[in-house]
């Protein structure tokens, strides 16, 4: 009698016809048909716009209150101010993306059908970028109109033509699907969901108050270079001194990014499923 064994039950080469667009389609039909998706991204972008308009309307009227007016306001930073906490609701995404799975044991699933590993994360990378990009772009444009309309009440706003504008709203966009994909490698990388929201959390709001109790010659070189600090960089029209160029800052977080989906990559093919 023949006995079943691991090399029996799962193929040891791809399925026929995988390719690498019916992986990434295969990721998006798993990808949207979870609700913590619509939910994550739903989250995201009432968050990111809705703040960001908020936050825009009460400085305005706390400017117009106290007649102040400063050359060194930020306005198109300040109506995208809601990305500080978009950025969990999409980092908590590309977490979930594929510890879900782990939790569930449908990586399994995932891996028999692609056993060389390297086109699942590939994919999940594609889907949840331009997902993430997408809203977080929408997201931005929505919080730029309503929060420079909040701020032409009082005759501070400014238009998407204003130098840097469309590039701190599309930078925005670039942000938040960074941040998702930052989630997406803590999570290749750790697998269980508490362990790797603990990670990217720590990486992004630990790390500045960390820094905070360095000595302040230090904090002006190292802050900097941290993934928030860094990332945002991107949203800024007026350039700070101890702040990175916009995409130097987009350079910087990029390069957490490959860190941690490298990481995952080599713990992916090494480790069972």
């Amino acid at each position: 009698m023949s006995t079943l064994t691991a090399d029996t039950l799962l193929p040891l080469e791809p399925a026929p016809g995988v390719s690498a667009p019916r992986v990434a389609r295969a990721e998006w039909i798993k990808f949207r048909s979870l609700r913590s998706t619509w939910f994550s991204l739903g989250a995201a972008m009432i968050l990111a716009s809705g703040l960001g308009i908020l936050v825009a309307y009460l400085r305005g009227n706390d400017l117009a209150k106290h007649g102040g007016f400063s050359s060194d306001i930020d306005f198109v930073r300040l109506s995208l101010s809601g990305t500080l906490l978009a950025q969990l609701a999409v980092g908590v995404l590309g977490v979930l993306m594929i510890t879900g799975e782990y939790s569930t044991g449908m990586i399994r699933a995932s891996l028999a059908a692609v056993p060389h590993r390297t086109p699942v994360l590939l994919a999940k990378v594609a889907v949840l970028a331009a997902a993430a990009f997408v809203v977080g772009t929408v997201s931005s444009f929505i919080a730029f109109t309503g929060g420079q309309a909040a701020l032409n009440a009082h005759h501070y706003g400014v238009s998407i033509s204003s130098p840097g504008a469309l590039r701190a709203v599309i930078g925005g966009g670039l942000f938040l699907a960074l941040v998702a994909l930052l989630g997406l490698g803590c999570g290749f990388a750790v697998r269980s969901t508490g362990g790797a929201l603990a990670t990217l959390f720590g990486l992004l709001l630990v790390l500045p108050l960390l820094v905070q109790a360095f000595p302040s010659s230090w904090q002006d070189h190292i802050s900097k270079y941290l993934p928030l600090n860094a990332g945002t960089a991107a949203m800024e029209t007026i350039r700070r001194s101890d702040s990175l160029s916009p995409w130097a800052g987009i350079g910087v977080l990029a390069l957490y990014v490959a860190v941690a989906l490298s990481i995952g990559l080599v713990l992916l093919r090494r480790r069972d499923a």
